[in-house]
């Protein structure tokens, strides 16, 4: 069944190819790629960088970062549009019909670990919204209604996301234009251009940071771009979308992180505790809020499918259901915000050389095992696992570990290790292949 013919289906996207139908256009590829990412996540990235950095070389460092950073994303997505497969169906091609396995459930276990995040935000930003009109406070009650309206909209398929999508960006868009307009009216907010870099985080680490969230979203790339119109849509759309909402996310996490030391003021990411006190908490909350719950949106979504493709005749509403259960669960950790830069960095080491790999294999070694029949198939047409690329793999997953943890490089891993996975999977697998002639 393709999932594109059946618009109207509730819970019952699959994994099939779509080849017709598809429903993103340009803008609506970049409303998606916007509303995903003007997010509290990459709002709190910002946080990380100033005042530890001048403003404006944080800024300069986040429009770079973010603009090499989306490549490997588009490309990945790039290859969802010319297959019409998901991200984990298409690792099949890579790692093999059960190699491929590894990283879906990889990806399953980040994705989960990230609504985590994103539904404990959404339900603080809730409480607040709900106890400044009323004074009425739980956020438990809150985390759970949010997260039972992400599964809602998960349940609606890749449809009910887009239109979720599209009604947010242009939501977040004008609430953080307000949010700007009252820091500027109640604060010096251009103070914060001149102030001078505190220290603490260096330019290679900030520029890694801002990469390691672009390579944060690589996993869902195909899942979404696989309904792409054209591959104008997937390639502009995707790269100017984030781009965008990258620098008004960081840019407004940084701006508020800036100003709020500058004030005396406990550093914060956070529009609403610098706003509460002059009648602007509830927009700077509902920026949060809408900008959390449309990002849970698509880590539940991308879940579901990535346990469906080690699972594949499990109907989408099941998994669905029991993800957003226990994003509900591990949002009420204890602490679990104070490790989320640990994490970023954790999700990095582990996605960078994954999709390296398929990147290299799909635009390079070729696209011949990336057919419907060879990937959704039941044949011996793929083999069940890639040992070049899971060696390959270890060396990367290796080299980003000793590089993060042990002997951090002053500009960051994730450039280096993403290269040279790349590098040393393309090596390896032209010697293995002729290997495999001279033997036959």
């Amino acid at each position: 069944m393709d999932t594109a013919k059946t618009p109207s289906a509730f819970g019952q996207d699959t994994l099939d190819a779509v080849t017709h139908e598809r429903s993103l256009g340009l803008p609506g590829t970049f409303a998606l790629w916007l509303g995903a990412n003007v997010v509290v996540t990459t709002i709190l990235t910002g946080m990380f960088l100033a005042p530890d950095l001048a403003f404006l070389h944080a800024m300069t460092l986040v429009l770079l970062g973010s603009a090499i950073g989306i490549v490997p994303l588009v490309l990945i997505g790039v290859m969802g549009q010319q297959t019409g497969m998901t991200t984990m169906v298409l690792a099949r091609g890579t790692f093999g019909r059960l190699g491929a396995a590894f990283p879906a459930w990889v990806n399953l276990l980040a994705l989960v670990a990230w609504s985590w995040i994103q539904a404990l935000l959404a339900g603080m930003s809730l409480d607040y919204a709900v106890q400044s009109l009323t004074g009425y406070s739980n956020v438990a009650l809150f985390t759970v209604i949010c997260e039972g309206l992400v599964v809602l909209i998960a349940l609606r398929g890749h449809l009910g996301i887009e239109t979720a999508e599209k009604l947010a960006a242009v939501l977040m868009l004008a609430l953080s234009g307000v949010v700007v307009f009252a820091l500027a009216s109640n604060y010096d907010l251009p103070s914060i251009v001149e102030m001078e870099a505190r220290g603490g985080l260096g330019a290679g680490v900030a520029f890694d940071i801002v990469i390691a969230t672009a390579f944060s979203w690589i996993p869902l790339a195909a899942d979404y771009n696989r309904h792409c119109k054209s591959l104008r849509a997937a390639v502009v759309g995707t790269w100017g979308g984030y781009v965008t909402a990258t620098l008004i996310a960081m840019g407004l996490g940084a701006g508020v992180s800036a100003l709020s030391v500058a004030i005396g003021f406990p550093q914060t990411y956070d529009p609403t505790q610098l706003l509460s006190g002059f009648g602007f908490g509830l927009p700077a909350a509902l920026v949060i809020f809408f900008s959390v719950l449309t990002t849970n949106v698509m880590c539940v979504y991308s879940a579901t499918l990535s346990y469906m493709s080690t699972a594949p005749r499990t109907p989408f509403w099941k998994p669905a259901l029991v993800i957003g259960v226990i994003s509900v669960v591990g949002s009420l950790i204890p602490g679990i915000l104070d490790q989320f830069q640990t994490f970023l960095l954790i999700i990095g080491s582990v996605f960078i050389p994954a999709f390296s790999l398929m990147i290299v294999d799909y635009f390079l070694l070729g696209r011949e095992r990336y057919s419907a029949d060879q990937l959704l198939g039941h044949t011996d047409a793929l083999p069940r696992v890639n040992p070049v690329a899971f060696v390959s793999y270890g060396v990367g997953a290796a080299l980003a570990y000793y590089w993060n943890w042990v002997a951090p490089l002053d500009f960051g891993a994730s450039l280096p290790v993403f290269v040279i996975t790349g590098a040393l999977y393309f090596v390896a697998s032209h010697v293995s292949r002729r290997a495999g002639r001279a033997v036959a």
